[in-house]
């Protein structure tokens, strides 16, 4: 595999220093929670699922984020900004903890934001950052999608950007009956493990019909030209402007890569991942672990003794 599990927080001097992050969903399969409540900023623990993402670009030396959010948003732009108020009351009674915390989100980069001012799709989300990014290469991390902060996969991608130039995308290996749910590439190898050449890109095709059980999953490096031909793309799949189609018109010409990931993500895009991610990240934490995998152990045996089966017979 080609990413490494490393402890490493040196970060080398890198062209790609812009981030993109599209944030402008409704959030439709979080309601009612998402009403008026942006889905990148339902809590994972004790953050809202957006602050891993820019933490994660932090961590690969990307210091220019940019936000690309729509209506009903302005919980995000107001998260990443000093809370003057707070962090004077915060100050006055010495919690030095909870100061960091709050003042850490508008530390992390350099972070601007602009409006998606329709839905029409995760390509024109990226096309709205062309005016900001110009002619730089930049990376585009979505918001579903946390990868774990001990991995390394955006920096390695940002590597292969730097020895290869174009355009890399993430790959990860699914069940072919779940590969309906993603963008799907047809990759041929290379010499080096762990990294493919796409040679295609179908958006959410049937198992059937799919090229391969490579999944798009939500982080990219792209090369400036994807404006250009994103600004040429038809409406696709849904009726939005899909970025898998401007990636599939830029594979044709070689230039796409394929990072193949095997390490540690986690999905807040869906109910029962979310729950899932919630519990996970939970039980790696110092200050929460132990005691909440305790609990855990309580309930699961409850539940299996009975107790579970005798509550869902009552609900019933």
């Amino acid at each position: 595999m080609i990413v490494p599990h490393t402890t490493d927080t040196t970060v080398p001097n890198r062209t790609v220093r812009k981030a993109v992050v599209p944030a402008a969903g409704l959030g439709t399969r979080f309601l009612p929670a998402t009403k008026a409540t942006p889905k990148e900023m339902l809590p994972v623990v004790d953050k809202p699922a957006i602050q891993y993402v820019v933490e994660e670009a932090a961590a690969a030396g990307l210091d220019d984020v940019l936000m690309v959010t729509g209506r009903h948003k302005r919980a995000i732009e107001d998260h990443f900004d000093n809370a003057f108020e707070l962090e004077q009351a915060l100050a006055a009674k010495g919690d030095a903890v909870r100061l960091d915390a709050v003042r850490d989100p508008a530390r992390l980069a350099n972070i601007h934001h602009i409006r998606q001012g329709e839905p029409l799709g995760l390509g024109h989300a990226v096309l709205c950052a062309r005016r900001h990014v110009g002619d730089q290469p930049f990376a585009v991390l979505l918001g579903d999608d946390l990868i774990d902060p001990r991995e390394t996969l955006l920096s390695t991608m940002l590597d292969v950007r730097e020895r290869y130039a174009g355009s890399v995308v993430a790959l990860m290996a699914v069940p072919r009956e779940q590969i309906h749910l993603y963008g799907c590439a047809a990759v041929t190898p290379t010499e080096e493990k762990g990294l493919v050449r796409v040679t295609g890109l179908v958006e959410k095709p049937s198992p059937e019909n799919a090229p391969s059980a490579y999944a798009v999953i939500g982080r990219y490096v792209l090369d400036p030209e994807v404006f250009d031909v994103l600004d040429r793309t038809p409406p696709g799949r849904g009726g939005e402007i899909q970025l898998t189609d401007a990636l599939q018109n830029l594979a044709t010409d070689g230039t796409v890569h394929g990072v193949v990931f095997d390490g540690l993500r986690y999905d807040t895009g869906d109910k029962a991942d979310y729950l899932r991610t919630v519990v996970r990240l939970a039980c790696d934490r110092d200050d929460l672990g132990p005691e909440f995998i305790d609990w855990l152990k309580g309930f699961v045996a409850e539940w299996e003794g009975g107790e579970g089966a005798g509550r869902r017979r009552l609900a019933a």
